[in-house]
Formats: structure tokens, sequence, C-alpha cells
């Protein structure tokens, strides 16, 4: 079997798969129909973030088997398409973990101390101390948006460093900040109480634009921010403002909402130190991907093992037919439990009933982990590692088991238990092949869960469904679906509008100040 390397990776990869008995060809480069023209050679095809996966490639790769992402993101690779077409997409999780961390932290003793503005003036024959105060970081305190990997491992260096640390995470329960010594706080405090603000986050909906001149009004004078996750956390214009006013004292950042950032203004500050994204950049964690993927590669194509996978559980060939409706199912209920059920959760029960409590259900609680964590995790979260993320999270995971369904033939229910709270969530096939959502807690409800879905807690009033209509009409924004349920007439009700286009954060706002809104979250599935 041949193996195609189609971007840069450490020698020590390439080596792996040659001693696996694989042929490797290394084409570095290639432009997108060069690759295509190639591709239907390869069972394998390894890349880094430069290689563009699309589906009309993945259409004529006739024999590929696997592509491997040396590193995390997959945001290059249509996922969808691979799998429709039977083809395992994996990356490498965790490889990168220490290397952004320690990133982060360098750029916070760089802004601290000023030290790239004072090497530039050295270098320009300049001896300028008294131009170059900087602050000490002990006993200073340091806000982590976003306790995942990286964020624990920022946490860990902040804390050796004699740093209060206080970190937001919807997803973190106060047991598990208190193991790590963070002191767990909402964003609103967070923002208000920190001398430095770092984040870890996604780039979701929910994220994009969360450093913004209303949040930053909220900070302390002379705040220093850092960003070294993804651009569009911080908006780069409010951004702008806040340090020529002066608000924020000084900014470090590792990515930009465009790369390279040609002609963003924000580079001709003398308070803004920055790096072209380096987060990953060190010849350990290049080496230690390289390792990873050639490993996972070789397991899957001469072992048939796989490992990492991102859209493909370990489930035996002879069982994925059967219980392929059913993952589909169990990720998706797990995905919309996630973006709708609020605060650290402790504890979740996965119920099987009916059909499904005869089946092998090992690979559907993985499923329905992955589909829980993804949204907080992006593309971390695997079928392999999703149980191992939760146990660290501290989330304990039941399992119950009954033949009675009620009134369908098979159903999937999960309980989902926070800090004083527990929600109730359950899903079921409709003709054994498609999924719907079939109970929110108490509301009855039948829910396709796919694409972009605005939710809503509402008044059971008149004019609410009308009003929303009119609004999202009225910005040609088209609705595919409504689903409602309700407790009792006049009393609480849900609303789920699934739309063709995202709304912005400015539309979700004036959304959330309608009539008899209670609140409204962005699913996305």
């Amino acid at each position: 079997m041949k193996v195609l390397v189609s971007d840069n990776l450490s020698p020590r990869g390439v080596e792996i798969l040659k001693k696996a008995g694989l042929k490797v060809d290394v084409k570095t480069g290639m432009a997108p129909q060069e690759l295509k023209a190639c591709i239907g050679e390869y069972s394998g095809l390894i890349i880094r973030s430069a290689t563009k996966v699309t589906a009309d490639i993945i259409e004529v790769a006739s024999q590929l088997k696997v592509v491997g992402r040396a590193g995390s993101g997959l945001d290059n690779v249509d996922k969808a398409a691979a799998t429709k077409k039977g083809i395992v997409v994996m990356n490498t999780p965790g490889g990168n973990t220490i290397t952004t961390a320690e990133h982060t932290i360098a750029l916070m003793f760089s802004l601290a101390r000023l030290i790239p503005q004072a090497t530039s003036s050295m270098k320009q024959g300049k001896w300028e101390k008294k131009r170059f105060m900087g602050v000490e970081l002990f006993n200073k305190t340091i806000g982590i948006a976003g306790i995942g990997n990286i964020g624990k491992q920022v946490a860990k260096r902040a804390l050796a460093l004699g740093m209060n640390v206080i970190g937001y995470d919807p997803y973190l329960s106060e047991e598990n900040a208190k193991e790590m010594g963070i002191g767990k706080v909402d964003l609103p405090a967070l923002f208000s109480r920190a001398d430095f603000i770092t984040v870890h986050t996604p780039i979701t909906s929910e994220t994009k634009n969360l450093i913004n001149k209303k949040t930053i009004s909220t900070m302390k004078d002379g705040v220093r921010i850092i960003n070294c996750a993804r651009g569009g956390i911080v908006n780069e214009s409010d951004l702008y403002e806040a340090l020529k006013s002066g608000k924020v004292a000084g900014a470090a950042l590792d990515v930009f909402e465009k790369e390279p950032p040609v002609d963003n203004p924000l580079l001709a500050l003398d308070n803004v130190i920055c790096t072209p994204h380096l987060g990953a950049a060190t010849e350990e964690a290049q080496e230690n991907v390289a390792v990873a993927v050639a490993e996972q590669v070789v397991d899957y194509l001469v072992n048939g093992v796989i490992r990492n996978a991102v859209n493909f559980p370990s489930v035996p060939a002879e069982q994925v037919l059967r219980l392929k409706p059913y993952l589909t199912l169990a990720e998706r209920l797990g995905s919309f439990a996630s973006q709708v059920f609020e605060g650290g959760v402790t504890e979740m029960t996965i119920e099987y009933k009916g059909e499904s409590s005869e089946m092998n259900t090992a690979p559907l609680n993985i499923a329905l982990l992955k589909g829980f964590l993804t949204p907080i995790l992006e593309e971390t979260v695997n079928f392999v590692n999703a149980s191992i993320i939760a146990k660290e999270r501290g989330i304990e995971v039941k399992e119950m088991k009954s033949a009675d369904a009620g009134d369908y033939q098979s159903m999937i229910g999960l309980r989902v238990k926070t800090e004083g709270k527990e929600n109730y969530l359950a899903g079921a096939l409709l003709g054994r092949t498609d999924p719907r959502i079939v109970r929110i807690n108490n509301f009855p409800v039948e829910i396709v869960p796919e694409g972009t879905m605005l939710f809503m807690y509402n008044n059971d009033m008149p004019g609410v469904i009308g009003n929303i209509g009119s609004y999202l009409g009225g910005r040609n924004i088209n609705i595919a679906r409504m689903h409602f349920g309700r407790e009792t007439a006049g009393g609480t009700a849900i609303s789920v509008v699934s739309i063709d286009s995202p709304l912005t954060p400015v539309q979700l706002e004036e959304i959330k100040k309608m009539p008899n809104i209670l609140s409204v979250r962005v699913v996305n599935l």
C-alpha cells in the first residue's frame, strides 16, 4: 500500500511508515489539481494544515482509506465527504498542548516585561531603562477563558509562578476546579477581576468576539490580553481602540482573524506583541505529532486498528450497519445537550430503552460523549479519547437499560446532572434510520437534529412565532423547520427554529430582546 505525505513532516514519521512496509511518497506544496490528479494511487494521506482535502479530491480518491492529520485542527478536511466514502479521518490530539501552553506563558512574560520592545530599542543603539518599566506576575490574577487541555496546562504554570488563577468554563465543575487550584468564576467576574486574560476556547458562535468593546469596558484599567487560541475570539477593532485609549495596557497575539494579518493596524501599536501562529511551532511538538500520526496510519493500514479517529468509532465491521443510525442519534443527542444545558456537569446517565438496550452500547456511549464534548473542545475530541476526557473533567458516566421504550420501539435517553440541577433529553429513530429528539425535560417535541438551530424558551403567548418569523424573513434568513413543545397552555414553551444561514451576534441579541422570549441559544449540529 502507498501513503502520500503532502505537507512537511518530520523524517522520523516517514521512517516509521517505511519500516512498516508501506511505500511512501513525499510531495509537498502541490496545487489542488496536482493532488487531485495523483490521489487515486494512495491508500493513506498524511497532511498538516496546508493541504486542503476537499470533497472533489475525496471523490476521486478511489483507494483512499485514511487521512491522518499531524496536529489537531481539521478545518482543511471535508469530514462529511470522507465519512460518506468510508475514509477514516484521524488527528493527533494533545501533541501541541504543552507547546501552546508554554507559548502562552512566554507571551505573558514578554507582555509583562516589554521584552520585544526593549530588544528592538537596544538594537537601535538606545538605552531606555525608564521607558520599559514592567510589572511582576507574582500575586497577579490571571483569568483563563476555557479550561480544556491547554487551559489546564497554562493554569499549572501560572500557579507555579505564584499567580492567582481564576477560570471560566461552562462545563467545569466546582470540585474539578478546586482540585486544580483554580477559582471557578463566570465570565463577568473573570473580566472584572483579572490582571491578565488568556483565551483557550474553540471559535464558535458563542465565543466569536468573546472579547469586545462591551466586555473590555468591564475589565480593569491596564488589563493585558493574550490570544493563542483562534483568531476572531478577540474583536480586533475593539481591541485596537482599547489599546489606543490605554484601557488595555498591552496585548499578545499569536492568532488573527485573517492570516497573515496584512495591513492590520494592531501591528503598528507599540503595546502589541505578536507572533505568526507559533503556538505549535517547536521541534518537539512537530516530532511528536509526526510520530503519532505515522503510528496511527500504520496501525490502521497494516493492523486494522483505529486510533484517534474523529469520524469513526472502534466497532466490529459486522455490527456497523445495525449500529450506524444509533451512533448518529447518540452523537447528536450529546451535542445538542452540550449546547443547550448549562452548568458544570458532574454526572451523565445514558438510558437505553427497547431495541437499543439489546445492542453493544459501548460505542454508543462513546459516540454520545464525543458529541457532548466536541462543542466544548472542538477538534481534540474523538471516539477514542472521549471517555478519558470526560473522566478528566470529573464527569461520572452511568448506563441504564430497560426493555420498555414506551411509545417507541427504541429510545436513547440522557440525564445530565450539573451542580444542583438535572436535565433530560431523549431521542428515537424515525423509520429506523432518521434521528429525532423527542423529549427535552418535560417538553414533548419532535426535532430533526441537524444544521443551525435557534433553541428558545418562551412564554406560550400569541405572536411569539410570528415575531420570530417576521424578523428572520426581514433579514433574508430562510426557516427550514420549526418545532414547538409546551407543558401547559399559557405556560413556558420551547421553540426550535432551524435556519439556513447563521445569525450575526447583533441579530442574536435582537431576538433575545423580543417580547416573551426568555432565552435563546444557537445550536449547530
